[in-house]
């Protein structure tokens, strides 16, 4: 001050005027880079998700599909209420179906992603510590700097892709595939296909075929994916429809409308039906149902045990009046003991018009299911589903002739059940018939 004759006054108000534009410039820079970190967030998650414009409303649509179909709408009513064609619901109908299962958790936040990634490059670009690029991830330091030690290159240099990339390929865990590792698996699992064993009986049989063997053991889910999605599982694949659905892809079940009105008088409902029924501890109580061939002109009668899946087939050739699916019950039940024949379940079919005769002719109570509610009568429908690979829908059911008819109800007694502990029904059914007996004498 003495050399640049400054009063005092004048001296502190110079150094309070430096002290506020150095002030001012400090937080000049802070503000700047405060900018500049948002900047480098909101740049990461644009080019993290690099939708453009139409596809994310591709993408919108298909979502608000599947919630209308979720919702009960049908495939025509979905595509009515989104403007789009039927054809476009039927694409993203069987895109879904031919896409394998996957499971569609959401990310837990453990790993880091490439937004992450993309924006701790420009924060390094920047000049922030490892701590300050923590704080803005919501990481701690260690994990930024852990991250950086695995994939900065040669040169030093952090890449955000190739990081993304190659922290990916590090988690993935490629396996090969159990039936293609092993040729006496697939031969195992390929015979038991061409028998028409389903992959879950497959899979059970293995299990209790090879208890030792680990090597044996397989997930149904193993099959269907080899045999639907054509993801080179091992299984050959000829052409030929190797399930016995004869299915290539997954079926979607849709909601239907209810059905006609009663036409069964004086029926006796299901919720009437005694509780141990439902709870399958007693032999004797069957649920039928027909099968019908083309033109509704021929028809099968089908009947299954619920406590021992015992099935029976019946060939109506000629016609399924209440008479004559009546006199076929008669016939069927005309040799099975009295404890082994306790109740029907049936649906309100036509053919049943007639079923307190058929009641008073066999000495069974009958109930009926709701109507449209096929899972009240579940141990027939799947009865059914096992006939039908043998007698097609659309199909002329009355070519077939008796004896052939009782070689399937063989064959199909003759398969093991997972519900059973894949034993047989054939065999749960002769035990019923001999321990009572055991019990009578």
């Amino acid at each position: 001050m003495k050399d640049l004759r400054l009063s005092s006054a004048t001296a502190s108000r110079w150094e309070a005027q430096n002290k506020k534009e150095i002030g001012g410039e400090k937080a000049r820079v802070e503000q700047l880079d405060r900018d500049a970190i948002r900047a480098a967030r909101l740049i990461a998650e644009r080019v993290a998700a690099p939708l453009s414009p139409a596809q994310k409303r591709r993408a919108l649509r298909e979502a608000r599909y599947w919630e209308l179909v979720g919702s009960g709408a049908s495939n025509a009513a979905a595509c009515r209420i989104l403007g789009v064609s039927n054809m476009i619901g039927t694409r993203y109908r069987n895109q879904r179906a031919a896409r394998p299962r996957v499971s569609r958790k959401p990310a837990s936040g453990r790993y880091l992603c490439l937004r992450e990634r993309l924006q701790m490059a420009d924060l390094l670009r920047l000049g922030c510590s490892l701590r300050a690029i923590g704080r803005e991830l919501g990481r701690h330091a260690s994990t930024i700097k852990r991250e950086l030690d695995r994939h900065r290159d040669s040169k030093g240099r952090y890449l955000p892709r190739v990081a993304d990339h190659d922290a990916r390929q590090q988690r993935r865990r490629p396996r090969e595939r159990k039936l293609r590792a092993s040729q006496r698996l697939r031969s195992l699992v390929q015979a038991k296909l061409a028998s028409r064993w389903s992959p879950e009986q497959i899979c059970g049989w293995l299990a209790q075929s090879f208890p030792a063997e680990p090597g044996l053991r397989l997930c149904p889910e193993t099959i269907y994916q080899a045999l639907l999605f054509h993801d080179d599982g091992g299984l050959r694949s000829d052409g030929k429809p190797r399930l016995r659905t004869g299915r290539k892809i997954r079926k979607h079940r849709w909601r239907t409308g209810p059905g006609h009105g009663p036409v069964v008088k004086n029926m006796t409902m299901i919720s009437e039906r005694p509780a141990v029924v439902e709870a399958r501890t007693e032999a004797g109580h069957w649920e039928g149902d027909l099968i019908v061939g083309a033109g509704s002109v021929s028809a099968m009668v089908t009947l299954r045990e619920r406590k021992t899946h015992y099935g029976i087939i019946i060939n109506l050739p000629h016609g399924h009046t209440a008479a004559l699916t009546n006199q076929a019950i008669i016939t069927a039940f005309s040799d099975i003991p009295a404890h082994l024949k306790r109740t029907i379940t049936w649906d309100q079919g036509v053919e049943m018009a007639r079923h307190q005769e058929l009641a008073a002719a066999t000495g069974v109570r009958i109930f009926f299911a709701e109507r449209s509610s096929p899972w009240q009568r579940g141990a027939n429908e799947n009865f059914n589903g096992l006939a039908r690979q043998y007698f097609p829908k659309g199909t002329d059911l009355s070519i077939h002739s008796d004896d052939h008819v009782r070689e399937v109800c063989g064959e199909l007694n003759t398969r093991p059940r997972k519900s059973l502990g894949y034993l047989t029904p054939v065999a749960n059914f002769h035990a019923e018939r001999r321990v009572t007996t055991r019990v009578s004498e």
